[in-house]
């Protein structure tokens, strides 16, 4: 066991300092190519064969997940009609360890007549994709982490990694923020904290509870267990909003008065200014004010002051938002 333990720290040791070295090796190309990506008015198209195809297809997705138009090209594909999918307004990364995959060397005459910009991340800044790139991003490893220095393993971390450079700066310079994250992931649960509202959740018209203050307390227990939200509203007749009764200021209720309660009135034992919440909040705020003051539900009213709907604790954790 301890062989595989040290097996496995020698490997992480080995792809870390390959990470750390290209940190030391970025210079104006790595600028040059974040210029070309920036200006681009097309797409960044992402191709590589294999391992660094697979990469690639990761590279492209982390680009257009954080707000720059991007897909993967297979390479051989390109070859037998998709690279119709090619516009002269983009932009082209090539991956390559060695510079010199062949479905990639066969793709340069083409690129080179759309007036396509191109850059290319290989290991070999001598190689023949690297000398015909606008720019080429040095990937090189020391060594790979397999003990027969073959399997790629160094360099795709390498690469994977310098493609999440691009990624991270580019939407730094675009000035990416979280809510523009959100909107390209609204069903995870970003999008879910930073999209949803309470107005996507509250229960309204038929299914929100609602009372008279002139009705007796067994209407009040009537509308709370039929609406099944463990609250009723007390609104006059315009739905201005009076206060509120719970099922535990029901128990409690019941415990203080006995049967009495429900010879009172709504108003006799109603919370007064209930805490509540606009419609047009995130219901992550919603769920905020809950957990503060230990309830369940929140009032939601119009700009009138008029009850519109309720929110409650359970319709917020089912979507997701915590």
């Amino acid at each position: 066991m301890d062989d595989i333990l040290n097996i496995a720290k020698k490997v992480l040791r080995i792809e870390a300092e390959a990470v750390a070295a290209l940190a030391e090796r970025l210079n104006s190309d790595f600028e040059k190519a974040i210029e070309i990506i920036f200006n681009s008015k097309g797409r960044v198209v992402v191709t590589g064969m294999g391992k660094s195809g697979l990469i690639g297809k990761k590279i492209a997705a982390t680009l257009a997940s954080t707000g720059t138009p991007s897909f993967f090209l297979h390479p051989a594909e390109a070859s037998h009609g998709d690279l119709g999918m090619v516009t002269s307004r983009d932009v082209i990364i090539a991956i390559s360890n060695s510079g010199e995959t062949e479905e990639l060397i066969d793709l340069l005459p083409v690129l080179k007549r759309f007036n396509v910009s191109l850059i290319s991340m290989t290991g070999s800044p001598s190689s023949t994709l690297a000398k015909n790139s606008d720019v080429n991003l040095n990937i090189s490893v020391k060594a790979e982490a397999c003990p027969f220095g073959l399997v790629p393993t160094s360099s795709t971390t390498a690469t994977l990694a310098m493609g999440d450079a691009l990624a991270v700066a580019i939407l730094t310079k675009k000035g990416f923020k979280e809510e523009d994250f959100a909107n390209y992931h609204p069903g995870g649960s970003l999008g879910k904290r930073l999209l949803i509202k309470v107005k996507d959740l509250m229960h309204t018209e038929e299914a929100l509870p609602v009372i008279s203050p002139f009705v007796n307390m067994t209407q009040a227990v009537i509308e709370i267990s039929s609406k099944r939200l463990g609250i009723t509203i007390i609104a006059d007749e315009n739905k201005k909003i009076l206060g509120v009764i719970t099922d535990g200021d029901l128990r409690r209720g019941i415990e203080k008065w006995g049967k009495d309660l429900f010879d009172m009135k709504p108003t006799d034992i109603m919370i007064k200014n209930p805490k509540t919440i606009l419609e047009y909040e995130l219901a992550t705020k919603a769920l905020s004010i809950m957990e503060r003051y230990s309830i369940t539900s929140l009032v939601v009213p119009d700009d009138f002051g008029a009850a519109k709907g309720i929110i409650h604790i359970h319709d917020i954790l089912k979507k997701g938002i915590v």
